[in-house]
């Protein structure tokens, strides 16, 4: 516990007394499942002994294959130890799932035959259970977000929502999409893109710019290059600079084309439709034409 007697912990602390990383202590609570009593003089999380005894239960929980959202409602309606063993009976569910999406990859590789591709393809997806699928996700939300508390929360919430796990009788197509997803996912050079991309909204977000304003933002962005693209509108042209100018007024054009270049990487768009196909729903567009009039307007001023 911290030097002033108060008998409370902080997150390096709780990581040397339970074995945890730091990363992943910090992770939880930034996705509020263990809840700081309070912050020290300089700024830093501090947790009291029930917070201790919170945590244990939700590395258990995490352990047993329950994902984030089912660990905070079990912690929410916390109240008997006849609860938490409902809790672990529900973590066995979870693990008989778990068993149930293996079965299903391996007799989806087997009925597509034994080639030395999809063999690898087994292995590889044999070996990783539901609680290592989800620690694949946890880090990299870590990676991405970690320490950014003035990034938009809505950025961060419509991720992880994109990230869902192979269904229980999954496509091939879903197996090839979760394999490729979970590569770029632990790939630490996507990784230090979406972390860039997140850093420059931080960077430009006030602290009065209501949530969502960035999603909103780049929607605008791409109705409006939309129009300039059926207009035939030359990106180098006059009528760009209006276009350009509604919506982005006199802000730095050199800043902008690095946001810009950054947000409609084709890693990115890559990124969503993989997700999406995880979750067995229609890829929405990238707008891969609306975004390259934009970046192309954009060089054209900077050029210029």
């Amino acid at each position: 516990m911290i030097e002033n007697g108060t008998g409370l912990f902080t997150i390096g602390q709780l990581a040397r007394g339970s074995g945890l990383s730091v990363r992943t202590i910090r992770y939880w609570s930034d996705e509020g499942v263990l809840h700081p009593v309070t912050r020290s003089a300089g700024g830093y999380r501090l947790y009291d002994a029930e917070s201790v005894a919170r945590l244990e239960l939700i590395r258990t929980l995490r352990e047993l294959g329950l994902g984030l959202d089912h660990v905070r409602r079990v912690l929410a309606g916390e109240t008997t130890v006849a609860e938490v063993a409902a809790a672990h009976v529900a973590a066995l569910d979870t693990q008989i799932r778990a068993l149930k999406v293996t079965r299903a990859v391996l007799s989806t590789v087997a009925r597509r035959g034994s080639t030395a591709e999809e063999m690898t393809l087994m292995n590889r997806l044999a070996r990783l259970s539901a609680a290592e699928r989800g620690r694949i996700i946890d880090d990299f939300m870590e990676e991405t977000f970690g320490g950014l508390d003035t990034a938009d929360p809505d950025i961060r919430t419509r991720l992880r929502f994109g990230l869902a796990d192979l269904p229980e009788d999954p496509t091939p197509e879903q197996v090839d999409a979760w394999v490729e997803l979970a590569e770029m996912l632990q790939d630490p050079g996507f990784r230090a893109r979406m972390r860039q991309t997140v850093e420059f909204n931080a960077a430009d977000r006030g602290p009065d710019v209501p949530a969502g304003t960035f999603l909103w933002f780049m929607s605008r962005l791409v109705q409006l290059a939309g129009e300039a693209l059926r207009e035939g509108v030359d990106p180098a042209s006059p009528a760009a600079e209006e276009v350009l100018a509604g919506l982005l007024g006199d802000a730095d054009r050199a800043v902008l084309l690095e946001r810009v270049t950054s947000a409609a990487h084709a890693e990115m768009a890559r990124f969503r439709e993989l997700a999406a196909l995880v979750r067995g729903v229609e890829p929405l567009s990238a707008h891969t034409e609306e975004f390259a009039w934009v970046v192309a307007a954009l060089r054209a001023r900077v050029a210029g």
